[in-house]
């Protein structure tokens, strides 16, 4: 049931207006009065909005996997409110260099049983899928032939106008500085006064996470943000197949995303960083160049426009989705790293059933989700505790 409180206290507020922070307050804000507090004046400005988001089945470990092919039905027909067409065909091709092939063997023994229709392909029919790839450079190749692009403002978007159709409250330019926990639940105070009043914080923070989670008196979980380096570089000129693949080299050294009549590339880097407004790594993009080069006929000399953005990982990369076992109403939603856009419904769905003191959603346990491997409960344990 929704709220009575005052007007500046609610059931649940949410720090962080990343995709994380939205999705999981547009769920919630279903039964509970939600508020969204972003730092920024601008929503999802150093991950989200930076992001070159695709809907890649076979990407990530199994908790991954779970959720992303979790998130696909809401993907695939989103809600009333969103944009009908979050989704796009643009097949995916990992390839492996040349003596390098068990990488996509093994990548597809992971993989198969969730994804039956990605396959192993030879250097020969990798190059008929992308033509701009150079065959000798290539042992062979996993196609995902389903894997789809995905707009990511619309996604973020309609989030945003769900929540607010649902009652929500968006605040903007509030950096959080203090959490106090009190019998009614935690005050969250700006550097102006209270904010609000919350019975539970929602800590979708990306890269700050961890500054929130001290701010709260929470220890950390020693999240690393990572920057992301992404470029774009001019196409050869000929029209280009609207279903060329993204092409993903395997060992994460590079990749390259037909759009339009250029080139979206990135040296895939996670160089590790503070929180901040990162820029683009020039050596990482020089780097790169050099290894497409490499592995495909574009020139690929010069460099259109650059950004780069955040990704942020727990010590052990799995997410991090539940209450701090050390603070009550205190809930953690971080640490997505590179995968939280295409898992972003399913995940949110995860998040408010434990905020609501429910088990993980049947649908996502059955796709071999496993919730306690993602509590932050999990870094406050003795080692030995750790096994399964």
């Amino acid at each position: 049931m929704r709220s009575a409180a005052a007007a500046d206290t609610y059931d649940v507020v949410v720090v962080g207006g990343g995709v994380a922070g939205v999705s999981v307050a547009y769920e919630l804000a279903l039964d509970h009065t939600v508020l969204l507090v972003e730092m920024e004046p601008t929503l999802g400005y150093h991950a989200t909005g930076r992001s070159a988001a695709m809907y890649l089945e076979t990407y990530g470990g199994p908790q991954v996997r779970a959720l992303t092919i979790g998130s696909r039905a809401f993907l695939e027909d989103p809600p009333a409110g969103f944009d009908r067409t979050l989704m796009t065909p643009r097949p995916l091709l990992q390839i492996a260099r040349s003596g390098r092939g068990e990488i996509i063997d093994a990548l597809h023994e992971q993989v198969r049983a969730l994804v039956s229709d990605a396959s192993t392909v030879d250097a020969a029919v990798a190059a008929q899928l992308c033509p701009i790839l150079r065959p000798e450079a290539v042992a062979k190749g996993l196609f995902e032939p389903h894997a789809m692009e995905l707009d990511v403002h619309a996604l973020h978007q309609g989030f945003v106008k769900g929540l607010r159709a649902r009652g929500g409250t968006v605040v903007r330019r509030r950096p959080v500085e203090h959490l106090r926990q009190s019998d009614e639940g935690w005050q969250v105070h700006a550097a102006d006064g209270v904010v609000a009043r919350g019975r539970v914080v929602v800590n979708a923070a990306g890269a700050w996470a961890d500054q929130v989670a001290k701010a709260a008196g929470c220890a950390p979980v020693g999240l690393s943000p990572r920057r992301r380096t992404i470029f774009t570089v001019p196409g050869d000129g000929a029209p280009q197949d609207p279903l060329m693949p993204l092409l993903y080299d395997a060992e994460e050294t590079f990749y390259v995303k037909p759009e339009g009549e250029q080139f979206l590339c990135s040296p895939a880097d996670r160089t590790g960083c503070e929180p901040a407004d990162v820029k683009p790594d020039t050596m990482e993009i020089a780097r790169a160049l050099d290894e497409i080069r490499e592995v495909t006929t574009l020139a690929a000399r010069s460099v259109r426009t650059s950004w780069a953005g955040l990704r942020t990982f727990a010590p052990d990369e799995e997410f991090v989705v539940g209450f701090d076992p050390e603070a009550d109403g205190f809930f953690w939603l971080a640490g997505q790293g590179g995968y939280g856009i295409q898992t972003a419904p399913a995940t949110a769905r995860l998040a408010a059933s434990l905020v609501r003191g429910s088990q993980a959603p049947g649908d996502l346990t059955r796709l071999g989700l496993d919730a306690p491997l993602l509590s932050p409960g999990r870094f406050r344990r003795p080692p030995w505790q750790h096994a399964r």
